[in-house]
């Protein structure tokens, strides 16, 4: 840190109880858990912090996976206004002929949105699906630019869509980093719409079918999202689950059964809730220390953050992270509310330090011309800022 005349460099070793707990976004530390699944990644809904990754950046097939997009692009239509439950897409005979699992609507047919989105999330009908995008873009060709283009807007690096299903296109392909974005972004955005992921049965045409997820139906905390299964992608699950306050958000992909996605998604969220927590630990606004002025009118200023802190870590781990809070100091007068002076540094062993940056909680006036002689003799005297009005 560089320094100035009568002025010094400060480290401020902040190591009240509460702070031994900080957890940041980022990775956790070093795993130690094996998946069957080709790619997988597990992560924390509120923090995003990542408990869990295996060839998570990797482009893969989706399969029926994708549909958590085409979903998506009708829930942001229903909370717009442009679409409601009671809208009527039209069936098409491609619709109708698509095969794969289907919702079994027919040629003609008016359907409205409620149950084709059911038709969707509960029953993966690729039918439906079809019929979707054909309400929305004209063509399905037309709504998988629409699905790529909102992957673009949302960050899903290395998504492209070819088609609505998840149908296998050479192209079609999706990372399970993407797959988890696009999950936290459906629940966060709209959930209202959401519940639907829950459903675990929905009958159209007097065809009852459940919902192929197979951890709605096991006490696991699950409440979405959706399956996927082709030959080249393997079994599965882009699934979320609650337990108290937590949510955590996991992609599994290329496991080679029912059984075996069902297994290896169940062991992986176990594991989530057992091995870390969350910790919310300071609030927007609260004063975590305060950092000494030069030439002020008060001799400090409290240091904030500008949004709340909430830790996820190794329940193991708590008593082993130190908090340090870094100023150049004393900091020079005027000080405006909000102005950001310093920083705080997390570190634990085995993983990288983790910086968030501190804001002053109040403004601090410059003291007049006699004030400030008579704090800069204080200070070369006394070691200290002096605020003399």
């Amino acid at each position: 840190m560089r320094s100035w005349s009568l002025a010094r460099s400060a480290v401020v070793c902040v190591m009240l109880a509460l702070l031994l707990m900080i957890g940041v976004d980022g990775d956790a530390q070093a795993q130690t858990l094996e998946t069957k699944a080709r790619e997988a990644i597990l992560l924390d809904y509120d923090t995003g912090v990542v408990l869990f990754e295996k060839n998570a950046d990797t482009a893969m097939p989706p399969a029926s996976m994708s549909k958590i997009m085409t979903v998506f692009l009708a829930f942001e239509r229903l909370k717009d206004g442009r679409l409601t439950m009671e809208s009527e897409i039209p069936i098409s005979e491609k619709a109708w002929r698509k095969g794969g699992s289907k919702m079994f609507v027919e040629v003609g047919d008016r359907v409205t949105l409620s149950d084709i989105l059911r038709g969707i999330i509960v029953q993966s009908g690729n039918d439906a699906a079809i019929a979707l995008a054909e309400a929305i873009a004209g063509t399905e060709e037309a709504f998988a630019e629409l699905m790529t283009e909102k992957a673009r807007a949302l960050g899903m690096d290395g998504a492209t869509f070819r088609n609505a299903t998840g149908w296998p296109d050479p192209e079609h392909r999706v990372t399970a980093r993407s797959l988890a974005k696009l999950a936290a972004e459906t629940i966060r955005q709209f959930p209202e719409y959401y519940l639907i992921y829950s459903e675990k049965t929905f009958t159209y045409n007097s065809i009852r079918q459940g919902n192929r997820n197979p951890l709605l139906y096991k006490n696991t905390g699950v409440d979405g999202l959706k399956t996927g299964h082709t030959e080249n992608a393997g079994y599965g699950l882009t699934s979320s689950a609650v337990r108290g306050d937590r949510r955590l958000i996991l992609v599994v992909n290329g496991l080679t059964s029912v059984r075996e996605r069902s297994g290896e998604s169940e062991k992986l969220l176990e594991w989530g809730f057992r091995e870390f927590d969350n910790y919310s630990l300071l609030k927007a606004g609260e004063p975590i220390t305060t950092a000494e002025v030069w030439l002020g009118k008060s001799a400090v200023v409290p240091l904030v953050s500008d949004r709340d802190v909430i830790a996820t870590m190794r329940r193991s781990d708590r008593k082993t992270m130190t908090v340090t809070v870094e100023y150049e100091g004393p900091v020079r007068a005027p000080i405006a509310k909000g102005q950001q002076i310093a920083r705080m540094r997390v570190a634990a062993p085995g993983a990288e330090d983790r910086v968030f940056p501190l804001y002053a909680g109040t403004d601090v006036e410059r003291l007049g011309p006699l004030g400030r002689i008579t704090s800069a003799v204080g200070h070369l005297i006394w070691g200290a800022p002096i605020a003399v009005e």
